[in-house]
C-alpha cells in the first residue's frame, strides 16, 4: 500500500475546525490521500481544510470529486490532485493539472484509462469511454461495477445486501457498450 485513502468523518458532520482536526490526527499514520465525496460523505471537506493540513509531509494529495475549478483551485496552490470523477478525469488531467484519476472504470478497462490519463490528451478516446464512465454510476458505485465484472467473468454474479444485480435492460446495454468500445480493452475471458 502506497497511501491510505481517508474520507471525513460521514455520519458525524463537523466543523471546519474539527475536519481540520480529524486529518491532523490521522496525517501522521502514514502517507495519506484525503478523499472528498461529498456526494456519499454528506460535508464537503473545503479548500480551508486541505490549506490547514497541507504542509504535512505524509499529504500524499486529494482525490477531488467536487469538480474542474476544485482541482484547479488544488493544482495552482501545487497540491497533488487525482480526479475522483471517472467522466471528469479526461479534462480535470489535461486542462486543470491533476496528477490523474482514483477510477471505477480502470477496473474493466485498464489500459484505455492509463492512455486517456497519460499518453496526451485524446477527447476521442474519451468520448469513446464516457458512455461506459456514465453507465457505471447509473445506479451508486460498486453495483453496476460488480455487475460488470460478473458480465466479464472476472468476478461470480454474488451480490451482497443491500447491493442487488442491475435490471436486464441495464445489462443489456452494458453488453451494447462492450461492443461499441471493443471487447479486447475490458478484463476478464468472457464474452460480455
Amino acid at each position: 500500500m502506497h497511501a491510505a485513502l481517508h474520507i471525513n468523518p460521514y455520519y458525524g458532520k463537523t466543523s471546519t475546525e474539527g475536519l481540520i482536526s480529524h486529518f491532523e490526527a490521522v496525517l501522521p499514520m502514514g502517507s495519506t490521500i484525503i478523499y472528498n465525496v461529498p456526494s456519499r460523505s454528506g460535508q464537503d471537506i473545503t479548500p480551508e481544510v486541505i490549506k490547514a493540513v497541507s504542509s504535512s509531509p505524509n499529504l500524499a494529495g486529494v482525490k477531488e470529486c467536487v469538480g474542474h475549478e476544485r482541482v484547479k483551485c488544488y493544482t495552482d496552490k501545487g497540491i497533488t490532485i487525482w480526479s475522483g470523477n471517472d467522466d471528469e478525469c479526461h479534462d480535470s488531467r489535461w486542462k486543470y493539472g491533476a496528477t490523474g484519476v482514483i477510477s471505477v472504470a480502470s477496473n474493466l478497462v485498464p489500459g484505455l484509462m492509463h492512455n486517456i490519463m497519460y499518453k496526451g490528451e485524446n477527447a476521442v478516446l474519451n468520448e469513446q469511454l464516457l458512455p461506459l464512465m456514465k453507465w457505471l454510476f447509473c445506479q451508486p458505485n460498486p453495483i453496476a461495477l460488480n455487475n460488470a465484472l460478473a458480465q466479464l467473468g472476472v468476478a461470480r454474479p454474488v451480490f451482497r445486501l443491500p447491493y442487488v444485480p442491475l435490471p436486464l435492460e441495464k445489462r443489456i446495454e452494458f453488453v451494447r457498450i462492450v461492443e461499441a468500445i471493443g471487447r479486447e480493452n475490458f478484463v476478464g475471458q468472457k464474452e460480455a
